[in-house]
């Protein structure tokens, strides 16, 4: 395995939610502690014992850590990242170690997919030809299962079949009582999960670390005082494994576990309380974990082939770079999210807006998301939607434009953002309707038939005339890009409810209205022409109709190849392309003329319009040359400065998922393997 040349701002350890999410935010997995998504300490120390000395492989050990000096870390050799894994190699003492972090996040297997399990696995061998004793070490604090330092933790050990299971989680378990953006959940209870044909001994003590430096050993004795606080100086217990390798010589010798969270009940929607997708035929926690790690052998197969094949595939989509870039934002795009079962079985899918308001299932985060699932399973999309549509179609919501949110993570209970369900105020009326509209015409189109589409309509027409009324000449209204402010005579919205009404024609074809979508046709016809007209100013288009010298980015016209609308002549974007050019920074394209701030996702969509590849080789190069230099060391951002490359804001969003646009408009029959 060789190594990438790359350096991402952050790489995945385990991704699988928002709550359940370690990252590693330094070049060496040794150089910082693992932390949450949100920045907060979450920390996992690794050391391994060759020869009796102990060198450390993951985390950091400042000066005093445990009442000791720090332990020597190994020479990090590589670092590769693949949709589905983060794989590292260390040396040091004649022993290569390779540790890998795999999440089996299969788009089309929705029941391995919603585990909330990550396989950790080591691979020892010798390069120096001598057999070398080795033991390997991992250490869990207890800040992994609550949102403060302050909370009192409980912990056990269990067995379930074939394993030993660790155990740790608040005393309170307070299922669902809290909301939030930069939150961690404290409810529920994390495993470190151990096969017992390792043969390995385990601690709940906070001299594991110190007792394995020392002597290679773990302390015999548990920490029984408890509940107590989880930070440092709350006594308590780390949970602890040692895994003996024995004598090691050439031929690799591995080791496994499973870091997983289960926590009961995951996401309140209108009132009701909802489990896991894989707990919705009744499966048990523990029959759960043994099932993950019966399995581990073929998953780690078949997610071998996975990344493989999608990596290929993306390198014929657009190249090198774009495979890379693909590679490096595959996890984060699922693990913004959490899948669940409604009552009676069916998926939903919410997503969380990280790292912005914490807002649950946003329209405007599943929009530039869904290139994402259109491309590896359509089903999963129409997760996010159906509770989305589900409540658009209550009495409560009175507007005559699609809401924009289904409240605040993990309660999806009704709309938090701008007037909610009581006013207009800072609602995003162009937006959300036309995001929806677009949305689920290819949807339908994807999976080859209009039954969702069908069951909507009613919504669907409600919006399209709202669109036929105010989209062309959007009023003084917010768009996606919301952190940019209001602005009216928005062109690049205007683009977006031209695009929705051509796709809602399609939509009523499809499900038989034909006098509704002759009509369309003949009012959205008429519509590109006029928007031209409205917003030539010489050599592109403005950013508003009524503001000569400005431009902006026109990614909303991906929809016109995407669905087969043909609204726009080509010359637009070869227009606007022959602009961009001149407005290239050294990370990539701003997002208007007002600043210099851009938007990683619709950088993918813009670039995907242009008709020369060269002017798309150039503008991902940028973005990658961005993502290995960034000083922003946090889950990829999506809202940076082209200059000079620092974050603005936004981290470990599932917007990023709008980079594979790229291949979805290459509409590859097979992307991966099932």
């Amino acid at each position: 395995m060789a190594g990438q040349e790359h350096r991402a701002p952050a790489v995945p350890l385990v991704a699988n939610d928002p709550f359940f999410s370690l990252w590693s935010m330094g070049d060496r997995l040794t150089d910082v502690p693992v932390k949450h998504w949100s920045e907060a300490a979450q920390p996992l120390l690794g050391l391994i014992r060759i020869d009796g000395k102990t060198y450390r492989w993951m985390g950091s050990m400042p000066r005093g850590y445990f009442g000791m000096e720090p332990v020597e870390a190994m020479k990090q050799s590589s670092v590769e990242l693949t949709p589905l894994q983060s794989k590292y190699a260390f040396e040091m003492a004649g022993l290569e170690l390779r540790v890998t972090f795999f999440t089996p996040l299969f788009p089309k297997d929705l029941d391995v997919m919603s585990r909330p399990v990550t396989y950790l696995s080591w691979s020892a061998r010798s390069t120096d030809g001598r057999q070398h004793a080795v033991d390997l070490m991992l250490d869990v604090d207890p800040l992994v299962a609550v949102d403060q330092p302050a909370q009192p933790v409980t912990w056990s050990r269990l067995h379930a079949k074939g394993l030993t299971l660790l155990n740790v989680g608040s005393r309170d378990q307070q299922t669902l009582h809290q909301s939030g953006d930069r939150v961690r959940e404290d409810w529920g209870y994390f495993h470190l999960v151990v096969p017992d044909a390792a043969n390995a001994s385990t601690a709940l003590s906070l001299d594991g670390v110190p007792s394995f430096v020392k002597s290679g050993e773990l302390p015999d004795t548990d920490e029984v005082a408890m509940p107590a606080p989880a930070g440092r100086r709350g006594h308590a217990a780390h949970l602890a494994a040692k895994l003996p390798l024995g004598s090691v010589g050439g031929t690799a010798v591995e080791r496994h576990v499973e870091l997983a969270y289960t926590d009961g009940y995951s996401i309140e929607y209108l009132g009701r309380k909802l489990r896991a997708y894989w707990q919705r035929n009744g499966m048990k926690e523990s029959e759960m974990l043994a099932l993950a790690d019966e399995q581990y052998p073929e998953l780690k197969q078949r997610g071998d082939r996975f990344d493989a094949d999608t990596m290929a595939e993306m390198e014929r989509a657009g190249g090198a770079d774009y495979s890379y870039l693909t590679s490096l934002l595959f996890r984060q795009t699922i693990a913004a999210h959490k899948l669940v079962a409604d009552l009676d079985g069916t998926p939903m899918f919410f997503s969380k807006e990280n790292d912005s308001n914490g807002c649950i299932d946003t329209v405007d985060v599943t929009y530039p998301s869904s290139p994402f699932f259109l491309l590896f399973n359509p089903k999963l999309l129409e997760a996010q939607l159906e509770p989305l549509m589900r409540y658009a179609a209550l009495p409560r919501w009175r507007f005559p434009f699609a809401p924009h949110d289904l409240g605040t993570y993990p309660l999806a209970n009704g709309q938090v953002y701008g007037g909610g369900e009581e006013n207009e105020e800072n609602q995003m009326p162009v937006e959300e309707s036309g995001n929806l509209i677009l949305m689920i015409d290819a949807l339908e189109r994807r999976e080859g038939n209009w039954s969702f589409a069908k069951k909507y309509m009613p919504q669907l027409t409600l919006w399209a005339k709202y669109l036929e009324e105010k989209g062309l000449d959007p009023e003084n209204q917010l768009s996606t890009d919301d952190f940019a402010g209001h602005l009216a005579h928005n062109t690049n919205l205007s683009i977006k409810a031209i695009e929705a009404l051509g796709a809602f024609v399609q939509i009523a074809r499809g499900v038989g209205e034909t006098k509704l979508a002759d009509h369309y046709e003949g009012v959205v016809r008429k519509m590109p022409a006029q928007w031209e007209k409205m917003a030539l100013d010489g050599d592109h288009y403005r950013l508003a109709f009524d503001q000569p010298g400005t431009w902006s980015q026109k990614y909303n016209l991906v929809w016109d190849d995407i669905l087969d609308l043909h609204l726009f002549p080509k010359q637009v974007m070869e227009t606007e392309w022959r602009f961009y050019m001149t407005q290239l920074k050294p990370y990539g394209l701003p997002l208007d003329n007002r600043k210099t701030i851009t938007k990683l996702d619709w950088e993918v969509w813009t670039a995907s319009l242009s008709a020369k590849p060269e002017q798309f080789q150039d503008l991902i190069h940028r973005l990658v040359v961005w993502s290995d230099s960034t000083s922003s060391r946090v889950p990829t951002t999506d809202y940076y400065d082209a200059v000079n490359g620092k974050q603005i804001s936004f981290q470990a969003r599932s917007v990023v998922g709008g980079v594979f646009i790229r291949a979805l408009m290459k509409r590859p029959e097979v992307v991966g393997s099932k």
